[in-house]
Order: C-alpha cells, then structure tokens, then sequence
C-alpha cells in the first residue's frame, strides 16, 4: 500500500489530499494582493473626465452631494499623481471634514507645487499642530525648506524623521535625496531636477 508522509494512503485520504491541493491552489490565484500600505479602496479605478468623481460604480458630478469625502480625497490624489494640482485642490477643498491631517498635508502639497509656498507652509503646520509625528507633514515642510534654500531647517525636519521613523521610512529617505540632489546641483536648479516632492503618507 503506497505511504503518505509514514501513513497508508487509502483512496478516501487521496481524495481528501487531492481536495485540499485543489483549494490551496484556487486561493493562491484568487486572493487579491496589495502592496505594502496600499488600499482596496485608494486610487479611483477608473479615471472620470474634468468635473467628474468616481464614486462607487460610476462618475458623479463633483458637485454631488452624494459623494463622500472617501471619493474626493481619492479622486484628488488621482489628479495630484497625474500632475493636475489645480484640479485636486479644487476637489481637496471641497470636502466637507477639513479638520483631517490627510486633507490639509495634500492641499498643502498642492499649494507648494503650484508655487504658493507660504499657503503651502501654513497648512503643513496646521497638520504638525494636530500630530507632530505626521511624517508626511514633516518630509513636505522640509522639502519647502529645500526649495526656499532653508538647508538648516530642512535638515531639522530630516532629523525629526529620523527619530519618528525608527525603523526608517520614505518619507525619511526622499527627504534626504531632496537636500543632497540640492547640495550636489548648487541651489534650486539642481534640485529641480532631483526626485524631492514624491507623494507619501495620508
């Protein structure tokens, strides 16, 4: 009689053996995957035209008021991602819970980007005041301090990340290629040209 593993391996145990290798199988190829800190439920799935947000199954006028603020914070990030800051602040400011330090980082980060650096400063303190450990907040505002050529407060906000992320994070690391691209370019130019002002934290 054939052994499974030091047993006697009748036609009932091949069954079951053959059943549970069949079900291990269909979840490993069925079992949705995400990447490390991502979300079902983040980036819309599918990209609505200008005006439009996609909630649930379908695009729905922004001025909706059956879209939740879920929807156009996602919808915004969508556009931010895509380099459409006009248009994601305009979402980001329309969502009712302004009181959220997701919803103040990215409208911050949208100011920055469109060159409004002391509207962008005011909304990432706003974010540090309700939590200082905020390392999206902390990684922005140093970053802002890099563009105005601020390389000692830039390099505090680094060392603040430091000691948040004990572990090490992104926004840590992005920070410090912002300063050292800065450093190496010899002002603002080289910077620009850098990888400083990636999309991180909530």
């Amino acid at each position: 009689m054939t052994k499974f593993i030091g047993f006697p391996l009748t036609a009932m145990r091949m069954s079951v053996i053959i059943l549970g290798l069949i079900f291990a199988a269909t979840q490993l190829y069925t079992t949705p995957v995400f990447a490390v800190g991502a979300s079902s439920s983040s980036t819309p799935k599918k990209k609505c035209k200008k005006g439009y947000v996609w909630s649930k199954k379908k695009c729905v006028k922004k001025t909706s008021e059956l879209l939740a603020d879920d929807d156009l914070y996602w919808q915004a990030r969508a556009y931010i991602e895509d380099g459409k800051y006009d248009m994601a602040l305009d979402l980001l400011q329309r969502i009712k819970n302004q009181n959220q330090p997701r919803v103040l980082n990215f409208i911050g980060f949208t100011h920055r980007r469109l060159g409004h650096n002391d509207i962008a400063l005011g909304y990432y303190k706003k974010v540090l005041a309700m939590n200082p450990d905020h390392r999206g907040a902390n990684e922005y505002l140093g970053e802002l301090y890099v563009k105005e050529g601020k390389l000692d407060l830039a390099k505090k906000q680094l060392a603040k990340l430091d000691k948040i992320c004990s572990s090490g994070c992104k926004e840590f690391d992005d920070l410090k290629v912002a300063i050292n691209t800065y450093e190496a370019g010899g002002g603002f130019k080289g910077f620009s040209k850098g990888t400083g002002f990636s999309i991180t934290g909530n």
